[in-house]
Parts: C-alpha cells; structure tokens; sequence
C-alpha cells in the first residue's frame, strides 16, 4: 500500500474513532469565518468539552459510510468542520448557535444523535435546551415547593396554637 492510502486509511481510522466515542457531532459550514473568530470558538468549544476539527468531506464521508452511517452526502459539500460532543450534545448546540449571532459566516448543516441524523432546525431546537444540571435544579425547586409550603403552613399553624 502507498504512503498516501495509509495515511488516508489512518485519518479515516481517528474519525470513525471520534464519531465512535463522542456523544454525537455537528456539521458546522465555516466558509469566510476569520482567524479571530476561529480562535474564539474554538475556546468555548474546549469549555464545552467539545472537540471541533476542520475534516476533509471526503473522509468524513468515508468513515460515516465505513460506519454505515447515511444522510450527510449532501452536508458535506462545502468547507465543513466537525463538533463531537464529549459532553452533552446540547452543550456543543449551543456553542455553535451563540457564536452565530455574531460570527455570520458560521451556519450549522446538521448533526448526528443516538445513532440518527438530525437537521440544523433539530440542532437549533437542542441548543434551546437548559444544561443538565439547571433542568435538575428546576425539577429539585419544583419537587420543594409543596414541601415548604405545607411546612410554612404548619408552622403558622403552630404559632398560632401557641
């Protein structure tokens, strides 16, 4: 095998590795984006836990066929980039739907989650979602609230009695 398959057929091997071992990804369009805005979002993309790599279409095309992966033949026309989310796929969402209000020339094509395409108006929707840890919060403060209540009232209850 030539120098070039191996280093093709080694790349190809880190991508089906990503996709295998991340929560899900996003396909980001990033045609125009400059070098300030690039640095940027790539810091709040290590905050995010989430890994965003400029690919080549053909071999992340390669490794989602390899993967029997279908529906992203059309996403990955243009320059694309890949967002795996390490963490919570809705994290790296949000990432990449905040940076596009002001870096213009960033536009989300699609993403893959729990094992299915999805599209950017999915992606969007996902990024609208509160992180795990604030859905918990407001699930504790609803599961409280008629606790404390009853123990206010019986407390005045009590007051009163005494």
């Amino acid at each position: 095998m030539s120098e070039a398959r191996e280093l093709r057929a080694k790349q190809i091997g880190e991508i089906k590795e990503k996709i295998q071992s991340s929560n899900g990804f996003i396909l980001i369009g990033y045609k125009g984006i400059n070098v300030v805005d690039d640095v940027a979002l790539r810091a709040k993309c290590r905050e995010a836990k989430v890994d965003y790599k400029v690919l080549k279409n053909r071999l992340v095309n390669k490794a989602l066929e390899e993967l029997g992966i279908e529906g992203f033949a059309n996403d990955l026309q243009e320059p694309t980039a890949v967002a795996f989310a390490n963490g919570e796929i809705t994290a790296a969402a949000k990432v990449f739907k905040d940076a596009m209000g002001s870096v213009s020339a960033l536009k989300i094509k699609s993403g893959y989650m729990d094992k299915a395409y999805i599209t950017a108006d999915t992606v969007n929707a996902l990024a609208s979602i509160p992180s795990k840890e604030v859905l918990i919060a407001q699930l504790l403060g609803m599961l409280q609230s008629p606790i404390s209540g009853l123990a206010r009232a019986l407390q005045q209850v009590a007051e009163k009695q005494a």
